[in-house]
């Protein structure tokens, strides 16, 4: 099989995690790397035999990259995408697709007035609970869904996460973007469309922030169900799970990662049973999620993650962080 040749564009740790993603498939071969910090570029592109790129414009215009994986910090994922749709070459966005709908919007336009794929890296719908919670709802086995909760919480930002672009909410989208867009995508990838939102929050504890460390997002969904995102970073006392209540069941899944991870399913009338997540054998999702981009390129079809589903993950939170400026419920599309 002929490979791929992708080129990165941004070589920290996003970047070097899917480039170790891509080195594991028959179908891609990194081959060019850029960074606005060269010796990232080079570390990245020795480690799989690529050559490290002095400008984004000279990655883009290589002949041997076909495909653009941009994972450089959130605010810089527009310029990066148009100039790879420009040069006619695929892009793997990583998430959040971007920090405004209005580079949402140019992102798609290039990639479709260039006819490029153009899909998000919404890697959790490939991690193991996520996507059984998801197949079993869908199954229909519990009826529809009325009511989805997640929760998703930590500390104050430390270390890389204290960088200054990641303080600002016009660098990184905010937690509700930067971090949230997984739980944002989880909720709509499980429950459909969102045609309202209603937010509160707050900044609390991190006083370096220009945006809330603190949010409770009420998610109305066009089917009728009902959402809850309680999302931050002022808990001491982390935690990352949920449940969906359906009419004729329940699955709750009170950790998502780590040893206790699992799903307690209850059907009306039964008894509750438990799926340790160490039983749903997946493969390693970055992986799983590049090999799809590359998959889809090569047969021509649309991405399981198209940027339309990137822009409305984005929508949502845009629209959060509007409701809890006003106080009001923010209705769909914006």
């Amino acid at each position: 099989m002929a490979k791929i040749g992708v080129g990165v564009v941004g070589c920290g740790g996003m970047g070097a995690a899917l480039a170790h993603g891509l080195a594991g498939l028959e179908s891609a071969q990194v081959v060019a790397a850029y960074d606005e910090a060269p010796e990232k570029a080079q570390e990245l592109a020795a480690k799989h035999g690529g050559k490290a790129c002095g400008s984004l414009d000279a990655l883009v215009g290589d002949k041997e990259v076909g495909a653009v994986v941009v994972a450089s910090p959130q605010f810089a994922h527009a310029a990066a995408t148009v100039a790879a749709a420009r040069a006619g070459k695929h892009v793997f966005c990583e998430k959040p697709m971007a920090v405004t709908l209005e580079d949402c919007d140019a992102m798609i336009a290039a990639c479709r007035k260039s006819r490029v794929k153009l899909m998000i890296g919404q890697v959790c719908r490939y991690h193991a609970v996520h996507g059984k919670v998801r197949e079993m709802v869908k199954s229909g086995e519990f009826g529809r869904p009325i009511c989805m909760t997640v929760h998703r919480l930590g500390g104050q930002w430390g270390g890389a996460y204290a960088q200054p672009w990641r303080l600002q909410r016009e660098g990184c989208g905010g937690t509700l973007l930067e971090i949230n867009a997984h739980e944002i995508d989880f909720m709509r990838w499980v429950c459909g469309d969102v045609e309202a939102v209603y937010a509160a929050g707050g900044l609390y504890v991190d006083k370096r922030l220009d945006y809330p460390d603190l949010t409770l997002v009420t998610l109305h969904f066009a089917s009728g169900a009902k959402g809850l995102l309680h999302a931050g970073q002022v808990s001491t006392i982390g935690g990352y799970g949920g449940r969906v209540d359906c009419e004729r069941g329940a699955l709750t899944f009170p950790a998502i990662w780590g040893a206790d991870a699992g799903i307690h399913v209850c059907k009306a009338g039964e008894k509750a049973s438990f799926i340790p997540a160490s039983e749903l054998k997946v493969e390693e999702p970055v992986r799983h999620e590049l090999r799809d981009f590359m998959e889809c390129i090569i047969a021509g079809t649309e991405p399981p993650v198209p940027g339309s589903e990137g822009r409305a993950n984005v929508e949502v939170g845009v629209a959060a962080y509007q409701s809890i400026e006003c106080g009001e419920t923010v209705p769909l599309p914006l």
